[in-house]
């Protein structure tokens, strides 16, 4: 059974950066997409971005573009969240998830989320 793990949430400044890490196991991690979902306050969980299960292709939502670099190891099996230029707007638990099948592109797991506040 396929399990997530989120780390690297914290407190930062706005305009800070920060790095989330997401290790998954119990499946054969380099045949299955991966992606990134947040859940700011008021609001419900988003979309933030995703990447193929090569990592040849990235795809994301446009508050991320140029701020938000996802990416993954396959020889760790671990697939990261780069962010750039946090903006208190950010502010929120993000989570790593992924399908429940390989080469699926919807995302039906979860991991458990991890804090993220920007604030100063």
């Amino acid at each position: 059974q396929v399990q997530l793990v989120e780390s690297g949430g914290g407190l930062v400044q706005p305009g800070g950066s920060l790095r989330l890490s997401c290790a998954v196991s119990g499946v054969t991690f380099s045949d299955y997409v991966m992606g990134w979902f947040r859940q700011t306050p008021g609001k419900e969980r988003e979309f933030v971005t995703g990447i193929s299960w090569a990592g040849g292709n990235t795809y994301s939502a446009q508050f991320a573009k140029g701020r938000f670099t996802i990416s993954r190891d396959n020889a760790k099996n671990a697939v990261y969240l780069q962010m750039n230029n946090l903006e208190p707007e950010d502010t929120g638990v993000y989570y790593c998830s992924t399908g429940e099948r390989p080469y699926d592109f919807s995302f039906h797991v979860w991991g458990q989320g991890t804090q993220v506040t920007v604030s100063s």
